[in-house]
């Protein structure tokens, strides 16, 4: 097939990184995902690097109760057991999962706190983008808060109450502050910006379903206001 410059961009190999263990027991782990590696393999025979493909030689059972995009990195639960598995995907069905997130976005959020609610669904004729519908769209909701402001730029700490696929990518997108360095939603300024997508999974929370206590885990965000000086080629 030639070398891996010649391949689509979603063929070629992504990120080396380790995936960093955060906490474990016989029930499940939890884990930091890198950026630039799959939740799940993908379709293609070539693109079979994911966090469950790395992680099943280790623990057999490992299976995926949520992902997190290509993109994005920072924590997720991994279920060890069937069982598990069955708990957990019932307490993420019921938005019993606190989920936070940081993201670095193209300019000054003038609002302190606040709330994104626009309805969502796929976008058919540009999958896999997603895009705002008032009559059809599913009802999405995304809460945030202003951590620290940069130049140009604002760290915004987030918490979706819905899981909607791109919520919090077209939530900022939709109050014109994309996420920087977001292929699918910035505009070019916001993209070149970055090397990557600046967003990042920084904590979950939930009832620990073998247990029966409150479980969390966090991640620190590996971006700043000041501290983020790439820029994507091209």
């Amino acid at each position: 097939m030639g070398n891996e410059a010649e391949l689509p961009p979603y063929l070629v190999p992504h990120s080396n990184e380790p995936i960093r263990l955060l906490y474990e027991d016989n029930y499940l782990l939890i884990v930091d995902k890198p950026h630039l590696l799959l939740s799940v393999p993908g379709r293609h025979p070539l693109n079979k690097d994911s966090l469950l493909s790395r992680l099943i030689p280790t623990f057999p059972n490992a299976a995926a109760v949520h992902r997190l995009d290509l993109d994005t990195s920072g924590v997720m639960v991994v279920p060890k057991t069937k069982d598990t598995l069955s708990a957990l995907g019932r307490t993420f069905q019921s938005r019993a999962v606190q989920k936070t997130y940081h993201a670095l976005v193209w300019g000054a959020v003038e609002t302190k706190a606040g709330e994104i609610d626009f309805p969502l669904m796929a976008d058919w004729g540009n999958r896999p983008k997603q895009k705002v519908c008032l009559t059809n769209g599913k009802p999405s909701l995304t809460r945030y808060e202003v951590v620290d402001y940069g130049a140009n730029c604002t760290l915004l700490r987030l918490t979706p109450v819905t899981g909607r696929s791109h919520q919090l990518r077209l939530h900022l997108k939709e109050i014109g502050h994309p996420i920087m360095g977001c292929d699918m939603y910035a505009h070019n300024e916001a993209l070149r910006a970055s090397p990557r997508l600046l967003l990042h999974a920084t904590s979950l929370a939930f009832l620990h379903p073998g247990t029966n206590t409150r479980i969390s885990a966090f991640s620190p965000v590996p971006f700043t206001v000041s501290g983020w000086k790439g820029q994507r080629p091209g």
